[in-house]
């Protein structure tokens, strides 16, 4: 059989010497990890203020160590200032009772204010001010427990419910006799 390979001729690669795989084996490893290093660096580098830059001007420095919260205390003697049912259902309700977002119930319809409505006006504003199901609480949010009510009353009363206007709290009621 004639044929260009010769069976018997030992395999040659290019690795000759034990110095020569040393080698190859040392920037088999060293290579793919500087390259690694090197892509995160460029990856991850922002380019930061030195120093003199704008990054340590007065506004910066203020908007960095700014407070999280802060607290806003509202008049609630002043009864002019209290909104009624309609825009604090506007403001603050609107958003799932208008629409039925989240299986609440919708404005004006009586069929699915009716169960509710049976359970008194007591047992809704509760659920108005602590939250239930996927309502969460809106007591202590941006409107007053009254300005609360009176939503309530408000969202009901759209429903079929009969319910009167709460009455102003106490602080409120001797400022409008004044």
């Amino acid at each position: 059989m004639s044929g260009s390979h010769d069976h018997d001729a030992p395999h040659e690669g290019p690795i000759k010497t034990p110095k020569q795989l040393i080698w190859a084996v040392f920037f088999a490893f060293v290579v793919p990890i500087i390259v690694i290093v090197m892509l995160a660096n460029y990856v991850t580098t922002d380019v930061k203020p030195a120093a003199g830059s704008v990054g340590l001007e007065e506004q910066a420095v203020a908007a960095r160590i700014q407070p999280v919260g802060a607290i806003e205390i509202k008049d609630a003697s002043n009864p002019g200032a209290m909104k009624t049912g309609e825009q604090v259902f506007q403001a603050q309700c609107s958003a799932c009772h208008a629409t039925g977002a989240a299986g609440a119930p919708k404005l004006a319809d009586a069929a699915a204010w009716g169960p509710r409505v049976k359970n008194g006006f007591e047992a809704l504003l509760n659920s108005a001010l602590k939250g239930k199901g996927n309502m969460g609480a809106q007591g202590g949010g941006d409107h007053s427990d009254f300005e609360i009510a009176r939503a309530v009353v408000y969202m009901a009363n759209q429903g079929g419910a009969k319910f009167d206007e709460p009455k102003a709290p106490a602080a409120a009621a001797s400022a409008a006799a004044n």
